[in-house]
């Protein structure tokens, strides 16, 4: 904060009103500003009172904001004293005299290079620890940091994806750490990437079964590392194909990865569609066989 209304602005902010058009104007600090901001605080304040208390519980920042639109949409029909027209029909007047939005939204990320430690996971910004496939683990990558959303990158590739966390939370993927599994299938079963998978459904009855039936034909070792080379078939293979899969094996009893993989990939294909027998009307294509008699005409001249 600068004298009076004049502010060093971060380069983000400037890039945010550059894109969409629109200057800055900062309140005064202190006492003398305080009555500038005081619509503006109250309709939030209002808005809070009306549709969030008592404190709405939603699972994540999707489901929250859904329940913020629907309190706009509640607030678009409701009449302010002595106008006759709604809240919504007053804005679709004042909207014809705004400028359109860009085509193109404005990307608000921060990208960051953060340091992956010994057990394959990134700190963003001090806060909540991301996984990231085993392979990087000692390198430096770069993350885009939204409001909901981690990615890590590998140049352009993105290589993690993650929702938004609380500082000290910790988010696994089971995928990125199957290759260290492959050689230390013992360690699987107390795996804190197994519990986080099992929490979110990702690991299904289906795997449990299959697991199950495996190490009891192939024994615990080689039984998890057939379960690994099935869970490395997400990787190429839709969920529910690969479940499919495994339901398959199970019916016949077979804890096979080669199986599951069939079977996934058979799940995937489209039935063929059936052949049409060409009937007599195609009779009217038909056409004479060609001749080359005409080109006699041009040996004439020559003998």
């Amino acid at each position: 904060m600068l004298r009076g209304r004049d502010r060093l602005e971060s380069e983000r902010f400037v890039a945010l009103r550059s894109h969409y058009g629109f200057d800055s104007f900062f309140c005064q600090p202190g006492v003398k500003g305080a009555h500038e901001k005081g619509g503006v605080e109250g309709e939030i304040g209002r808005f809070r009172r009306r549709h969030m208390v008592p404190l709405p519980r939603a699972n994540s920042m999707a489901e929250l904001n859904e329940l913020l639109l629907a309190g706009a949409a509640k607030d678009d029909r409701r009449f302010i004293t002595g106008r006759r027209i709604a809240v919504g029909e007053h804005f679709a007047l004042e909207a014809e005299a705004l400028r359109p939005l860009p085509t193109d939204a404005f990307d608000y990320r921060a990208l960051g290079n953060f340091r992956v430690d010994r057990k394959a996971r990134v700190s963003v910004r001090g806060g909540a620890l991301y996984s990231v496939p085993a392979r990087y683990c000692g390198r430096r990558l770069d993350a885009l940091v939204g409001a909901e959303v981690i990615e890590v990158l590998d140049g352009k590739v993105v290589v993690a994806w993650h929702p938004r966390s609380q500082k000290g939370e910790e988010n696994l993927v089971l995928d990125h750490y199957l290759e260290v599994l492959a050689i230390k299938p013992g360690a699987l079963p107390g795996a804190t990437a197994l519990a986080r998978a099992r929490a979110a459904g990702a690991f299904s009855e289906e795997h449990e079964r299959f697991w199950s039936q495996a190490r009891r034909r192939l024994g615990d070792r080689d039984g998890t590392r057939a379960l690994i080379e099935v869970l490395l078939l997400h990787r190429t293979l839709p969920a529910g194909a690969v479940r499919a899969g495994m339901t398959a094996a199970l019916a016949t009893g077979s804890a096979n990865p080669a199986v599951v993989a069939i079977e996934a990939r058979r799940s995937t294909e489209t039935a063929q569609s059936p052949v049409v027998p060409i009937g007599q009307g195609l009779s009217r294509f038909d056409r004479p066989k060609p001749s080359v008699t005409h080109y006699d005409q041009l040996l004439e001249g020559t003998r």
